[in-house]
C-alpha cells in the first residue's frame, strides 16, 4: 500500500513539472538558408547543396552542425522558384489580397540525417520568448518539399501526426499514395505507378523482350521497379536481370556493373536517380561498356549533371520519361537580379537579420548563379513547385474566406488539419495554362515527355521530345511516339534489337529452355507433316492424311503423287529399251522369214521359232502397261499379260528342247518317237501349257483381281500410286507356273547339251535358260525390298532382261552364221557331217 502511494505521489509531482514547464530548444537551433516573415509562413526543405561534410564523434566535445558544400543548382532553382511564387501570390489582388505569405527554407543536403533534421527545424520556432508555453500549433501551416522520395517519406512520417500537409514536387513513390500511412501528403507530380507502367509499354511498343533492369535502392527505385517487373511480366517481357545500389554502396556499384557487363540484353531500365546514375555511368565508362540502349525515368533523363566530355559515347541515344517543361513567365529575369536584392540574405548590410543567425560565409558558393540563368529554360521541375505553391495560397485563400474586393479574415485560426481537407478540394488553372488538382491518392495526373539524348552538330547534348504520355486521355490515345526523330544508341538511325531468342519464323515452333525465363527458347522446326503459318508459334500442326508440309512448313499442301511415269528418265529408259527389244525381234523374224529354205532355219522346227519370237515381241510389249498411271483396266492386265506371254515364250522354249531330245531319240535304230511329238504335238503342247497359265489368270481376276491404290506407307511425303495384288496367292501362283516351266525347260536343256550336232541348239537354250531364272530369283528379294515406283522398274528389268536374253542366246547365233558364216547354213554341216 505504501509503495502504490509512493508511485502515485511521483506521477503527480512529474505531471505538475510538466505543466508549468516551458518549450526549450535541445541543441543548437538549426536556421532557414533562405526565409521571409509572413502572415502565413510556409515551409521549404531542398537539397541546395548535395555534398554533407560530418563532424567527428570522439563524444569528448559537443558536436558541430553539420557542413555542406557543392551547389545543386536544380534544387537551388526550386527554391528561387518558391520564392518567386509567393513574390507574386503577396502581389496578387485577388488571392490572398490582404494576407503575406512568408517562407522558411531549409537546406536538406541530400542526406537523410540534415533531412531529418531540416523537418524538425522548420517544424519548430528557433526561439522563444520568457514565459511563452507551448501552444500545440506548429509555425507553419504547409511544407513544400523533398526533392526524393526517401526523403519525403521520412518528411511524411514525421509531419503526418501533427496533420501537416506536405506538397512534394518530385518525389513519385508509388508507396505514398497509401493514405492510410501518408492521409496530409500530396503531390504536383503523378505516382511512378503510371511512369513504371509507361516504361513497360515503350519496351514492348519497341519489341524488346529481353531487358536487364538496375534501380536506386530506396523507397523511389524499390517501389517504381516492383511496378515495372509486374507490369513487364504482363506484357510478356522478360528480365534478364534486376539489381540495385544506392550512393555510399560501392562494392553493391560494382557487383551492378559486372552483372551489366556479362549481360546479354541490349536495353537497360535504369529507375535510378540523378546520383545513382552518375556512379554508375562513371563506372560504366572506366570499363568502356558501351552499345546499351538505356531508358530512364524523370529522376535522371533531363539531368544537366550527367553531361560530360566523354558521356555520349555511353548515354548516347537513352530514351526516357521527363516532367514536362513549362516556362513560367518573369521568372527567368527574377533569378537574374530580383532575387538577389529582395530574398538573398546576404544581399544588404542593412537588412534586419536579428530574427535569425545568418552566416554570410556559408552563402558564398551560392552566388556564382548570381548573374546566370541559362539554365532556367531546362528546369522541368520548377513548374511544379510553382503549382505547389500556389495550391497551398489556394487552399488558405478558402479557408481564410477571401473575397477580391472585402480581402480576407485574418483573425481566423487556420489549423495544418483544415489546409489538408481545403487542398483536396483545389481546383485551379496556373498562368502557364496547366489545370492544377488532386485525385484521391493525392497526386497529380500523369503527363509526361519522351526525351531523347540527342547531339546537335556542334558537338552540344540536347534532350529532344520525341512523344508524349498522357494519363488524362482515354486509354488509346494516353502514348504517343515519333520514332523517326529518335537516335538510337550509338548515334544510330535504327532501332537496337534486344531479344533472348530471335523470333521463330513459320515452320518452327518454340521450346522452351530449361530454366530461363520464357522468352528464351529455341526454334525447332516442325517435324515432317506439321506445319506453323505464324510467327513464335508455340505447337506444330498435323496435316490431314492426303496432306503434307511443304519445305519451309509453313502450310500443307496435296502430296505428290508417284508413278512410273512415261515422261521421267526412268520412264524413257524402260521404254526405249522396250521398243529397242521389239525393234531387234522384228529384224529377227524378218531375218528368219528371209532365209526360211535355209537348214539353220529349218532345224529344229522354224515354225516354233516363230512362235517364240511373236511371243517375245508380246513379252518385251507387256512391259509397256506396267508404265503410266495406274487404272483399274491397266492393273488387271499388265500381270495377267505378264504371266501369258511368258509362258508362252517359255512354252516354245520347252517344246524347242522337246523336239531336240526327240530328234536325237529318233537317229537311234528302232526308234519311232518322232511320231509321238510332231509339229502337231508341238502346237498342241504350247498351247496346253499356255492355257493353264490362261485358267490361272482367270481365277486370279475372278476371285481378287489387281487394282489401284495410294500407298502411304513407304514415303510419308508421298503417295505411292500403284497397283495392289489383290490377291498375293494369284500373283505368285502366275509367277511360280512360269518358274516352273523354266525350271522343266533348264532341266531338258542341260540333259541335251551333250548331244552330238554342229549347232545344238540345247547348248543356247540352257544357258538362256541359266539367264532367265537368274533373273527372276533375284528379282523376288528386289521386288520385295524396292519403295514405291521402283517396285515397277525392277518388274519391267525383269522382263526386259529375261525376254532380252532368251533373244540374244537362242538367235544370236543362228543370225550370226546366217549373216556372217553363210557357208555353215547347210545341211551337212548342220547335220554334223562336214
Amino acid at each position: 500500500m505504501f509503495i502504490f502511494l509512493y508511485t502515485l505521489m511521483v506521477f503527480y509531482h512529474l505531471y505538475a513539472r510538466a505543466e508549468n514547464s516551458l518549450c526549450q530548444m535541445m541543441g543548437d537551433p538549426k536556421y532557414p538558408l533562405l526565409f521571409k516573415d509572413g502572415d502565413i509562413t510556409i515551409g521549404g526543405l531542398f537539397a541546395i547543396h548535395s555534398v554533407e561534410t560530418l563532424s567527428s564523434f570522439e563524444f569528448v566535445q559537443k558536436p558541430q552542425l553539420l557542413s555542406c558544400s557543392s551547389v545543386n543548382s536544380r534544387d537551388f532553382r526550386m527554391a528561387q522558384t518558391m520564392t518567386f511564387a509567393v513574390e507574386e501570390i503577396n502581389k496578387s489582388e485577388t488571392l490572398l489580397p490582404n494576407v503575406s505569405i512568408g517562407y522558411k527554407i531549409f537546406d536538406t543536403c541530400g542526406s537523410r540525417l540534415s533531412s531529418m533534421s531540416a523537418t524538425m527545424a522548420v517544424m519548430n520556432d528557433q526561439e522563444f520568448a520568457a514565459g511563452d508555453r507551448c501552444n500545440g500549433q506548429p509555425p507553419i501551416h504547409a511544407i513544400i518539399g523533398e526533392t526524393e522520395s526517401s526523403a519525403t517519406v521520412i518528411l511524411s512520417r514525421t509531419t503526418g501526426p501533427f496533420k501537416i500537409p506536405v506538397v512534394s514536387h518530385s518525389a513519385t513513390c508509388e508507396c505514398l499514395s497509401n493514405r492510410k500511412d501518408f492521409p496530409s501528403f500530396f503531390r504536383t507530380i503523378a505516382s511512378d505507378y503510371h511512369q513504371s507502367r509507361a516504361l513497360a509499354y515503350i519496351v514492348k511498343h519497341f519489341g524488346w523482350t529481353w531487358v536487364g533492369a538496375v534501380n536506386t535502392d530506396n523507397d523511389y527505385g524499390n517501389n517504381g521497379m516492383a511496378i515495372f517487373l509486374n507490369t513487364a511480366q504482363e506484357e510478356g517481357i522478360c528480365v534478364e536481370y534486376s539489381v540495385k545500389f544506392y550512393r555510399t554502396e560501392p562494392e553493391k556499384l560494382q557487383k551492378v556493373v559486372n552483372i551489366i557487363k556479362e549481360g546479354t540484353s541490349k536495353v537497360i531500365i535504369a529507375f535510378l536517380t540523378s546520383l545513382e546514375m552518375e556512379n554508375l555511368l562513371e563506372q560504366l565508362s572506366i570499363q568502356n561498356i558501351t552499345g546499351l540502349q538505356m531508358i530512364g525515368v524523370e529522376g535522371w533523363i533531363t539531368s544537366k549533371s550527367l553531361i560530360t566530355p566523354n558521356i555520349f559515347h555511353v548515354l548516347g541515344g537513352s530514351l526516357g520519361f521527363a516532367v514536362r517543361k513549362l516556362d513560367i513567365e518573369g521568372f527567368s529575369d527574377y533569378v537574374l537580379k530580383a532575387f538577389w536584392e529582395t530574398a538573398f540574405p546576404c544581399s544588404h548590410g542593412d537588412r534586419n537579420l536579428s530574427h535569425y543567425r545568418v552566416n554570410c560565409s556559408s552563402y558564398q558558393d551560392l552566388l556564382v548563379l548570381k548573374n546566370y540563368n541559362e539554365d532556367v529554360p531546362e528546369q522541368r521541375y520548377s513548374s511544379n513547385v510553382y503549382k505547389a505553391v500556389y495550391a497551398v495560397a489556394h487552399a488558405l485563400h478558402s479557408l481564410l474566406n477571401c473575397k477580391s474586393q472585402i480581402g480576407c479574415e485574418k483573425g481566423l485560426t487556420i489549423q495544418p488539419q483544415q489546409v489538408v481537407e481545403a487542398l483536396k478540394k483545389v481546383n485551379f488553372q496556373v498562368k502557364m495554362g496547366d489545370r492544377v488538382w488532386f485525385d484521391s491518392s493525392g497526386a497529380a495526373v500523369a503527363q509526361y515527355e519522351v526525351v531523347n539524348w540527342q547531339q546537335d552538330s556542334d558537338g552540344s547534348i540536347q534532350f529532344k521530345a520525341v512523344g508524349y504520355y498522357d494519363g488524362s486521355l482515354p486509354p488509346g490515345q494516353r502514348f504517343v511516339l515519333n520514332t523517326k526523330n529518335i537516335i538510337w544508341v550509338g548515334g544510330q538511325l535504327e532501332k537496337p534489337r534486344s531479344v533472348c531468342s530471335e523470333s521463330c519464323p513459320p515452320g518452327t515452333r518454340k521450346a522452351a529452355q530449361k530454366g530461363r525465363p520464357v522468352c528464351c527458347y529455341d526454334c525447332i522446326t516442325c517435324a515432317d507433316g506439321e506445319i506453323s503459318n505464324e510467327t513464335d508459334s508455340n505447337n506444330c500442326q498435323q496435316c490431314p492424311g492426303e496432306y503434307w508440309s511443304n519445305t519451309e512448313n509453313t502450310e500443307c499442301v496435296l502430296k505428290a503423287v508417284e508413278f512410273l511415269s512415261f515422261t521421267e528418265v526412268m520412264g524413257i529408259v524402260l521404254v526405249f529399251f522396250s521398243l529397242f527389244g521389239v525393234g531387234i525381234t522384228v529384224l529377227v523374224a524378218i531375218l528368219f522369214y528371209s532365209k526360211k529354205d535355209t537348214p539353220i532355219v529349218k532345224a529344229n522346227n522354224s515354225e516354233l521359232s516363230f512362235l517364240l519370237l511373236f511371243s517375245l515381241i508380246l513379252c518385251f510389249l507387256c512391259s509397256l502397261t506396267f508404265i503410266g498411271r495406274p487404272t483399274e483396266w491397266s492393273c488387271m492386265l499388265r500381270h495377267t499379260a505378264f504371266g501369258i506371254t511368258f509362258v508362252l515364250c517359255i512354252s516354245c522354249v520347252l517344246g524347242k528342247t522337246i523336239v531336240v531330245l526327240m530328234a536325237f531319240r529318233a537317229t537311234l535304230p528302232g526308234s519311232n518317237v518322232m511320231k509321238w511329238f510332231g509339229p502337231a504335238q508341238q502346237r498342241l503342247s504350247v498351247f496346253t501349257f499356255t492355257l493353264i497359265q490362261v485358267l490361272i489368270c482367270v481365277f486370279w481376276l475372278t476371285i481378287s483381281p489387281p487394282f489401284p491404290y495410294k500407298n502411304m506407307k513407304y514415303y510419308k511425303e508421298t503417295i505411292i500410286f500403284e497397283c495392289s495384288l489383290g490377291s498375293t496367292i494369284g500373283f505368285f501362283a502366275v509367277l511360280g507356273y512360269v518358274g516352273l516351266l523354266a525350271v522343266l525347260c533348264f532341266i531338258l536343256a542341260f540333259l541335251a547339251r551333250r548331244l552330238p550336232d554342229n549347232f545344238n541348239e540345247a547348248k543356247f537354250i540352257t544357258f538362256s535358260m541359266l539367264i532367265f531364272c537368274a533373273v527372276w530369283i533375284t528379282f523376288i528379294p528386289a521386288y520385295v525390298s524396292s519403295p514405291g515406283k521402283f517396285t515397277v522398274a525392277v518388274e519391267i528389268f525383269a522382263i526386259l532382261a529375261s525376254s532380252f536374253g532368251l533373244l540374244f542366246c537362242i538367235f544370236a547365233p543362228k543370225c550370226y552364221i546366217i549373216l556372217y558364216k553363210p557357208e555353215r547354213n547347210t545341211k551337212q554341216h548342220v547335220m554334223g557331217k562336214t
